[in-house]
């Protein structure tokens, strides 16, 4: 049966389904996946899928609400997965396309672990000719009158429809796929459980969450082509964090996808200790059976889609086509240059718009008794920068990193200038004894602004983008092996507030001063015994501001008046929620200045978060001489 007549039909049943849904016999309703043959568990990602067809079953569309906003059709609505154990299950989303649109190429846009299908996804893709759907697999839904938080989640569960707050939202029938909270109470994506809720009674990867929201995902790319405004030979799929990994189990199963863009996610599960897990449902295999172009944005301090798992899971992938972006400093967020990314990447393989410059070419030369010499090849036009970052706190066995070390190691980063026809640069090295981590950023110029949705819906508008290198790493043996000299030395001055010293700070929020560094963690700036952290502020105005460590925070009166004022600050200045203070600067690992900070109380505490500092008034401030004193 060609797709046509798939859609046609799919529609008749949607019909039949929204008008007499009231009377519909469960029992008749045919399985979507087929028992096991024999009782034998699937041993591969192809053998859980062996039977589901993603076209069979009609689509028994819901719409939900409907509303047009800036000539944009926009619905929350909710279309069929798949019967499972005898019930139905039904996706809910947020579906946008432009108004009069005919041929777009298609949008499937999947959160990520306690975010929310957001309608602020479609309507900016639509305003860029593109047909989008959000898909809810955990149930949470943002759209202007219908929000679904996790306390309308549960409602749904409960079927308190009388409950004013009361949303119908996604359903997984007799199965528990949802995420933050999950109904049965148990998270069933790190694990392969055999409960009443899962729909093997054997261990099996289709009792696992990630199967059924790749499922879902599938079942949202059938939507998609159903759609008559959509060009079902042009559908892309991307998602952050959770949605990272379930856009490579989703483009990794199916064909139809075309292009994705995971973020965060989708390169760094392939730990876990159950082998049954490993051979199915981490990322491995899927990445292997990827054949489309994709884009990875890792942040280089995601602790979910981790930069070190990058250069393995390219070499893992059967698509040539491919590009990664790796903001420096970032974990689990990213600015608007490093996020745009995944337009572009569908403006050039689903609507032939764009062409994105060749990725980075990086070289790290080892030279006897000399600093090692980093060398780029990089695409020219419209360069508008490069940037070198590297770091020496990197594991050096390949092997998943700790979660802290993660999160909060340094890069350094130094500028490449062009020296005999080519870019290059010198790297100042501390150590011998650890491994060498090195990547380059190359920003480009946009002929025009875009505007587009990041990771968590914020609307951002940006001129620029940046493709990153893949990272090289050099061994401690390597470096010893070329007698590397280590030139840099221990240093009292953390930050000169000079040149390019931003490139080695970094801020989520570009609208605000705050600013935040790693500096401390690494070696070279650690706070050495009994001193004292000194810098110097000018205000326009009297203000207070914030200086944080961790979780620990102290607050500083600054008078104004346009003169340089100076901060002497010790290690018990810092206080918690709780009010208690560290012994020593070693125990922090990120530097922060900002105008205020928002204490919480730990979980299922009773008390009132506390804020510390106050909203910034005048210009920004100005700093200088950021050190330890010594007295």
């Amino acid at each position: 049966m060609n797709l046509r007549k798939i859609c046609i039909l799919s529609l008749l049943f949607s019909f039949i389904s929204t008008t007499l849904s009231a009377g519909e016999d469960q029992n008749s309703l045919t399985e979507t996946l087929p028992m096991l043959k024999a009782g034998v568990t699937p041993q591969t990602w192809n053998d859980a899928w062996v039977g589901f067809d993603p076209r069979k079953e009609p689509m028994d569309v819901e719409v939900l609400k409907e509303w047009e906003e800036d000539n944009v059709v926009l619905k929350v609505l909710r279309y069929r997965i798949g019967v499972f154990k005898g019930e139905k299950a039904m996706m809910a989303g947020v579906y946008g396309y432009p108004k009069g649109g005919k041929k777009l190429p298609g949008l499937l846009q999947i959160h990520g672990g306690g975010q929310y299908a957001d309608y602020k996804a479609p309507l900016t893709n639509a305003k860029r000719g593109y047909a989008s759907i959000s898909i809810s697999w955990a149930g949470r839904i943002s759209a202007p009158g219908y929000r679904v938080s996790p306390h309308e989640v549960k409602l749904f569960w409960e079927g308190k429809i009388k409950d004013p707050r009361y949303k119908i939202t996604t359903d997984w029938g007799a199965l528990d796929a949802y995420h933050a909270p999950s109904r049965n109470g148990k998270d069933a994506f790190p694990s392969i459980p055999v409960a009443d809720w899962t729909l093997d009674s054997i261990e099996s990867p289709r009792n696992n969450s990630w199967f059924l929201a790749a499922l879902g995902a599938r079942r949202g790319l059938t939507f998609l082509e159903c759609q008559p405004e959509v060009d079902g030979s042009k559908l892309g799929v991307y998602g952050h964090s959770m949605g990272g990994k379930l856009t490579v189990l989703t483009a990794g199963s199916d064909e139809r996808v075309k292009a994705a863009v995971p973020s965060c996610g989708g390169i760094s599960d392939r730990y876990s200790s159950n082998p049954l897990h490993l051979a199915t449902v981490s990322d491995p295999p899927s990445l292997k059976k990827i054949t489309c172009p994709i884009f990875f944005q890792s942040p280089s301090n995601d602790f979910h889609g981790r930069i070190n798992d990058l250069e393995v899971s390219i070499s893992e992938i059967k698509s040539e086509d491919w590009r990664v972006a790796c903001s420096p400093h970032h974990n689990h967020q990213d600015s608007a240059e490093y996020e745009v990314a995944s337009q572009l990447w569908f403006d050039q393989y689903l609507k032939g718009s764009f062409k994105l410059p060749s990725t980075p070419q990086i070289n790290v030369n080892l030279s006897q008794g000399k600093e090692p010499l980093v060398t780029l090849k990089i695409d020219e036009s419209k360069f508008d920068s490069i940037d070198v970052f590297y770091t020496q706190q990197g594991q050096a066995d390949g092997k998943k990193d700790d979660s802290t070390n993660t999160k909060s190691r340094f890069w350094h980063h130094v500028p490449v200038a062009r020296n005999n026809n080519a870019w290059r640069t010198k790297l100042s090295i501390y150590t011998l004894d650890k491994p060498l981590w090195v990547y380059a950023n190359v920003t480009y110029k946009l002929d025009k602004p875009i505007t587009g949705a990041g990771y968590y819906y914020g609307v951002y508008k940006t001129e620029k983008f940046t493709l990153s290198s893949l990272m090289q790493v050099i061994t401690p043996r390597e470096l010893k092996d070329a007698k590397v000299v280590a030139t840099m030395k221990p240093s009292l001055v953390i930050e000169d507030f000079k040149g390019d010293w931003r490139k080695e700070w970094f801020s989520y929020n570009k609208n605000k001063w705050d600013i935040k560094t790693h500096k401390i963690y690494d070696p070279v700036w650690s706070g050495p015994k009994g001193a004292k952290l000194y810098f110097e502020v000018k205000a326009e105005v009297p203000n207070k501001m914030i200086v944080g460590l961790d979780n620990y925070v102290a607050e500083v009166s600054v008078r104004g008046e346009n003169e340089w004022q100076g901060v002497k600050l010790t290690v018990s200045d810092f206080k918690n929620f709780k009010l208690e203070s560290k012994n020593s600067w070693s125990e922090f690992r990120q530097l922060r200045m900002g105008a205020t900070e928002t204490l919480r109380p730990p979980k299922l505490s009773e008390l009132k978060a506390r804020q510390v500092g106050s909203p910034w008034k005048g210009k920004f401030p100005e700093f200088r001489f950021l050190k330890w004193l010594k007295e």
